[in-house]
């Protein structure tokens, strides 16, 4: 996939959100849950009806200043989101964390995860005025693996931390990108 066939858009209030974004975002998530992703949902499967409450709250929190959702289109749809979002308070000002990164199942492989990520590592440094991002992995994914090879270093993990079934504990990853 070429970089520049990729069109990045930021939403950084509820009155961002059309009913279009918010249709896209939602099926996305219930798309990326329901194919194993590890985007939020841990039991699916799920439907728009489960999803639409927390993206709700998540675009009701939208403001420049501490959350952003970041999206990816390809030819005028949605292929891919994350949400950003720092906290205010002086003593960890300086850092932000990921949340929900996404990419539509049909267009993994083309380098849409990447690219949305180097975008918010942009965003983050450049517009945000942030000096490091977090992020926490499921394990059991490989998605150490893939932001390993963006630069993010594991700085811990949660051992078991995430029940998915009564024989399915999975660490919870915590990782670090900085500088930015």
């Amino acid at each position: 996939m070429a970089p520049g066939s990729l069109v990045f858009q930021q939403l950084t209030s509820s009155d961002d959100v059309t009913a279009k974004h918010r249709s896209a975002l939602a099926e996305c998530w219930v798309e990326v849950t329901n194919a194993g992703g590890a985007a939020g949902f841990p039991f699916p499967p799920v439907d728009v009806d489960t999803v639409t409450p927390a993206l709700d709250r998540l675009i009701d929190q939208l403001a420049p200043d501490t959350s952003r959702i970041v999206t990816a289109t390809m030819d005028g749809e949605l292929a891919g989101w994350l949400n950003v979002r720092r906290d205010r308070f002086e003593l960890i000002a300086h850092w932000g964390t990921l949340h929900h990164v996404q990419t539509r199942t049909a267009v993994r492989g083309l380098g849409i995860g990447r690219a949305l990520m180097e975008e918010v590592r942009r965003i983050a440094r450049d517009e945000m005025g942030l000096e490091q991002l977090r992020l926490a992995a499921r394990g059991g994914m490989g998605l150490e693996a893939f932001y390993g090879r963006l630069g993010w270093h594991e700085t811990g993990r949660w051992p078991g931390a995430l029940r998915l079934t009564p024989s399915d504990d999975r660490d919870e990853i915590l990782m670090m990108l900085a500088p930015l």
